[in-house]
């Protein structure tokens, strides 16, 4: 095969790849959500933090019964998979005087997340 051909194929190969691993995988989601976020975090109740269950779409702030720092009341953010992904890969900057002192440095692990996040909404 000439050099250009290996390119062209090369390209189309990685191109087919990108959505898939932009999307995330809501199983490995599932798995650093367990071993990250539970501590403080649950789907559907109130801890240390607020319930996630349908938080992808809601307003910030916006958790029934949870008691949210003035940072975030006053954030405006809409939990968008954009929002979150920046809010995940640093909070403090996203929300300044927020309280999560936890954040998710890699993005592949931020798309699993957010994935995750999606699929759980439907699901109860």
């Amino acid at each position: 095969m000439r050099p250009i051909a290996c390119l062209f194929v090369a390209a189309c190969c990685a191109a087919s790849l990108t959505p898939a691993s932009a999307a995330g995988d809501a199983g490995a989601g599932r798995l650093l959500y367990q071993a990250r976020c539970a501590a403080c975090h649950s789907l559907d109740y109130n801890g240390v933090g607020p319930a996630h269950r349908g938080v992808v779409g809601r307003p910030a702030a916006q958790a029934k019964g949870f008691a949210y720092s003035e940072a975030l009341k006053s954030s405006r953010l809409v939990w968008t998979e954009e929002a979150l992904d920046r809010w995940l890969a640093d909070p403090e900057q996203t929300a300044p005087g927020q309280r999560m002192g936890v954040n998710v440095p890699d993005a592949n692990e931020r798309a699993d997340l957010i994935a995750y996040l999606k699929q759980s909404a439907a699901a109860k």
